[in-house]
C-alpha cells in the first residue's frame, strides 16, 4: 500500500533530520585522535609489571595490603600508557578549534545528492 502524501512528506523530513543529527554527532565523536606516546606507554607497561610483580609477592606473603598497592600500580601502569599527555591534548583541542574555525562552507554530501535525485524522480512521477 503507498504511503499517502503526508505521510511521504512526513518520512523524507525525518530522513533528512536524522542525516543532519548524524552527522553532527560523528563531527563531534570523531574528532582527532590523540595518541600517547611512546615514553608514557613504555613506562605504563613497566608500573603495570612492577605491579603484577607486587601483586604476586603480596599473595606469596598473605598480605591483603601488598596485593592492593600491587592492584592499584597495575592499574596506574595501565592509564599511564593509554592516556594521551595534556600537552598532546591542549595541541591536538587548538588544531580542531582552527580548522573548523577556518573550514570551508559545507558541500552536499553523497547522502544529499541521492535524496535530491529521489526528490526529483518522486515529483515527476506525481
Amino acid at each position: 500500500m503507498p504511503l499517502s502524501e503526508h505521510e511521504q512528506r512526513l518520512l523524507d523530513e525525518m530522513e533528512r533530520g536524522l542525516y543532519q543529527n548524524d552527522a553532527d554527532f560523528v563531527a563531534k565523536v570523531g574528532g582527532a585522535r590523540v595518541r600517547p606516546t611512546y615514553r608514557a606507554v613504555v613506562l605504563g607497561i613497566l608500573l603495570a609489571v612492577v605491579g603484577v610483580g607486587v601483586l604476586l609477592t603480596g599473595v606469596f606473603v598473605q598480605q591483603v595490603v601488598v596485593g592492593i598497592v600491587g592492584f592499584v600500580l597495575m592499574l596506574a601502569g595501565v592509564l599511564v600508557a593509554i592516556t594521551p599527555s595534556r600537552a598532546k591534548r591542549a595541541a591536538a583541542a587548538a588544531a580542531e578549534s582552527s580548522d573548523s574555525s577556518a573550514s570551508k562552507p559545507a558541500q552536499p554530501g553523497f547522502m544529499d545528492k541521492m535524496n535530491e535525485r529521489w526528490d526529483k524522480r518522486q515529483e515527476g512521477d506525481r
